[in-house]
């Protein structure tokens, strides 16, 4: 632990200079941003945002550091691609590791010449991610007028409305409430796409509609199905009139040509399969012929980025719109509110610290996908974060990436200033750290602590800020806890006459978030009159706690 001499707190408004490498306006968490965005995607550096390398560099070494394999004898994935974007500027865009790198299950190593390394354009399978595409073109169906939200599926897929599913509604499947089972083994089990499909009409739900949450392909596999009823389309050509070509993306899609295989990053190996690379590798996904409302997209990071740009946008980017600002706003509306931990718009997660890290707030949106990818979009300060990777390469079993995904989040979240509110600020780095001030007069009139503080923290993390007559018994009197707010508060405590405050980090056992800050702290009796007779700051004493300028 670390443990800085004394330092002195200056309770007065001071200028604050900008690092060096802060060029023109500085990219603040502590500053989110109300509305659209209005940006096109362009490649610069983290300069040109305002953006701190460091956090960004960091994140980027660890991900490398998951390509090397560790105790359990392989990696944590072969290769990835990881993409940081703020303000349309894209500011890291790297690759590391092998694209294909095992010849079989059991995680045989190619030959190094044999292996196919990872590079910017490499194209990955999304797995899930394509539930995002699928629910945008349900979405400009509903532009047009096709249905209502609230509509029964069954009134416009009647087949689907037996075995107790005659209630669910279009909403149901979009925000994983229609009570349907996560995934049936249809490629197994049913001999063609025609009997595939008609299992998924056929099934019963596991819970009465609209009363739990409960993730399931079903869902989208069922949107599909209508998406292409209600437009005539197939639906891979519905996702490249609606999304890809407004867009202008050429290596996003269904079912990759041929001659794209050599960018095309390998999964897992599967039997009769071998290794996977060029189609899909969900089963039931490949069962349907490749195309599917759940799984089947493939596109590269910054094909992926350009998607995510325009959801920041309010639906447009580059002149091409694939949806209207007030639809964009509905996919980023948390329906799920009675079902706390499951926040969910129409098609996008939200608020999901797991693996949105230290940029989740309740407007934070995003996705993964089961071979290893993710998306995270940060409207507050219009930020994408993006790790795609092989992580089912050649395994499934080969472990969780979920720490992989917060690092990336967390870097991109680190990167963006927190700025003292008036002078110098105060950040725990241990759990269980306290920041003291010094031994203030004794008096015996009711006393005020005020402070200002920013607060980004885990459910279960807090600060606790506690009063002592003596310093030795110390006593509640505030605790500071929350999330998502992004902004500095004024804090103001009436106390009995106390000699010592303190801020006592308690970390839970969660992931973590932005940190909290203490800013301006001063004492004062009931007048507003600063305790000390030159109206000095109190002196802090820091363990486990430190000085910060971001």
């Amino acid at each position: 632990m670390r443990i800085p001499a004394l330092l002195i707190a200056t309770t007065m408004a001071v200028s604050v200079t900008l690092p060096a490498h802060a060029e023109g306006r500085e990219a603040r968490f502590d500053q989110p941003h109300d509305g659209w965005s209005s940006s096109v995607l362009r490649t610069g550096t983290p300069h040109h945002v305002g953006l701190d390398p460091a956090p960004l560099a960091a994140a980027l070494a660890q991900i490398e550091r998951y390509t090397v394999p560790d105790a359990t004898g392989h990696p944590l994935f072969a290769g990835a691609v990881t993409l940081f974007a703020h303000e349309g500027v894209v500011v890291t865009h790297e690759p590391t590791g092998w694209a294909v790198r095992y010849a079989d299950a059991a995680g045989t190593e190619l030959p190094e010449a044999q292996r196919v390394p990872m590079t910017q354009d490499t194209i990955f399978d999304l797995a899930s991610i394509s539930k995002l595409f699928t629910s945008i073109v349900v979405m400009r169906q509903h532009e047009l007028g096709k249905f209502g939200l609230d509509d029964p599926v069954a009134r416009h897929l009647p087949e689907f409305g037996v075995n107790g599913k005659e209630s669910i509604t279009v909403r149901q499947l979009l925000t994983h409430t229609s009570g349907l089972v996560a995934w049936l083994p249809l490629w197994s089990q049913y001999p063609d796409v025609p009997s595939r499909l008609k299992a998924v009409m056929d099934t019963t739900p596991r819970s009465t509609p609209g009363t739990t949450y409960l993730y399931s392909d079903l869902n989208l596999i069922t949107l599909g199905v209508l998406a292409e009823k209600w437009s005539g389309k197939k639906l891979d050509q519905l996702v490249h009139d609606d999304i890809t070509r407004p867009l202008g993306l050429v290596d996003t899609g269904y079912n990759p040509p041929a001659a794209k295989l050599d960018r095309i990053a390998a999964t897992e190996y599967q039997a009769g399969r071998g290794i996977i690379r060029g189609s899909v590798h969900d089963e039931n996904a490949w069962s349907l012929g490749g195309v599917a409302g759940h799984a089947g997209m493939f596109s590269t990071a910054r094909e992926l980025a350009v998607l995510g740009q325009a959801i920041l946008n309010g639906g447009a980017h580059a002149g091409g719109r694939i949806l209207r600002e007030d639809t964009v706003e509905l996919m980023l509306t948390d329906f799920n509110q009675g079902f706390p931990g499951n926040a969910h718009g129409l098609g996008f997660e939200l608020d999901q610290r797991w693996y949105m890290g230290a940029l989740t707030s309740p407007r934070a949106a995003g996705h993964t996908g089961y071979t290893g990818t993710t998306l995270v979009l940060d409207p507050l300060s219009r930020s994408i974060a993006i790790l795609l990777t092989n992580r089912v390469h050649p395994s499934r079993n080969w472990g969780s990436i979920n720490p992989a995904r917060r690092v990336a989040a967390n870097g991109l979240a680190q990167a963006l200033a927190v700025r003292p509110r008036h002078g110098t600020a105060w950040t725990p780095e241990t759990a269980g750290g306290t920041l003291t001030t010094r031994d203030l007069p004794r008096r015996a009139e009711r006393q005020k602590l005020s402070f200002w503080a920013f607060v980004d923290l885990d459910p279960g993390d807090q600060v606790v800020v506690e009063a002592s007559d003596d310093g030795s018994a110390w006593r509640e009197v505030r605790v500071l806890a929350g999330y998502g707010q992004r902004r500095w508060q004024k804090v103001e405590v009436d106390t009995e006459a106390a000699t010592k405050f303190r801020w006592r980090y308690v970390r839970g056992t969660g992931y973590g978030g932005r940190g909290v800050y203490v800013d301006a702290v001063r004492v004062t009796d009931a007048r507003g009159v600063a305790l000390d007779a030159e109206r000095e700051p109190a002196a802090m004493r820091l363990e486990g706690w430190r000085t910060a300028d971001r």
